[in-house]
């Protein structure tokens, strides 16, 4: 997201040799890591709790280029199938996944309108990472010039300050760091330094790695608690390999499961546990 420097669709063999065995479903019934948060007494409604799992760009507006040439928007799209995939398999039957194909700006406020027709409890948008363009170094790959800066790498949650559930979004950021810097992965820190320049953000969690970020428009304009995942860094040239694993795919969408089952106990427990009614909505 940070950059930003927009690449073209990336060649069919690139994209078929970094995503090589996506097509694999992760491996299903093996054990899960243990949470890291308690859950409380309450039990989530996770049949009644809607979950919007937004992909980051268009096919058109791709997004970030990676190190090797794949386009940000193939990270998203195969990340957000997982993760909504699990979702439903945990329990969450009304888990939608959101594309659209406008582009910015009334693109983004589409998918903030759609996400607020469906009355949704939790907006997720997911996104790969990339750094400014004075940041970017050159190098050759397959015969072809591609860019990368290998400096930073890790995951990073933006919240809006200015989203109608403010305080929500946070809490959900947090346990979503949690789960995943329970699974082994750290976020990354680069946000906080000076030399980001304008991209520079306010660390609100150190802890668990959640940014301000208020002017985005799919979490400043949605009315439920909404984050934005940056998975990784896409020019960094190992993490780009690490993101493009069934693995790594696997263990975010878990992270993100996780991170959903005690934010819906939370909301749960603090509404009583009542029914949770939702107009109907797509799919």
């Amino acid at each position: 997201m940070t950059k930003l420097r927009r690449g073209g669709v990336a060649s069919l063999l690139v994209l078929a040799m970094l995503l090589v065995g996506a097509d694999r479903e992760p491996a299903r019934g093996e054990p899960r890591a243990a949470s890291a948060t308690p859950a409380t007494g309450t039990s989530c409604r996770r049949a009644a709790f809607r979950i919007v799992v937004d992909v980051g760009h268009t096919v058109e507006v791709p997004g970030a280029e990676s190190a090797r040439g794949v386009p940000e928007y193939a990270f998203n799209l195969r990340l957000a199938d997982e993760i909504r995939q699990a979702l439903v398999d945990a329990g969450f039957a009304e888990t939608v996944k959101l594309v659209t194909a406008t582009a910015p700006w009334q693109g983004l406020v589409e998918r903030a309108a759609r996400a607020n027709s469906m009355h949704a409890d939790l907006f997720i948008s997911i996104h790969h990472d990339s750094v400014p363009d004075f940041l970017i170094k050159a190098w050759e790959y397959e015969g072809q010039q591609r860019q990368f800066n290998d400096r930073f790498k890790g995951y990073s949650i933006f919240i809006s300050d200015h989203n109608a559930d403010r305080k929500g979004s946070l809490e959900f950021g947090g346990l979503l760091g949690k789960e995943l810097q329970a699974r082994g992965l750290h976020y990354t820190h680069h946000y906080t330094l000076p030399l980001m320049r304008r991209y520079r953000h306010e660390l609100l969690d150190a802890a668990d790695g959640v940014y301000r970020y208020d002017q985005l428009v799919v979490l400043r304009d949605t009315r439920m608690p909404a984050v934005l995942l940056e998975a990784g860094s896409i020019v960094n040239r190992q993490e780009e390999l690490e993101l493009a694993s069934p693995e790594r795919r696997s263990l975010i969408s878990a992270a993100v499961v996780a991170a959903a089952e005690n934010f819906c106990r939370l909301r749960s427990h603090r509404r009583g546990d009542g029914p949770l009614k939702h107009a109907s909505g797509p799919s």
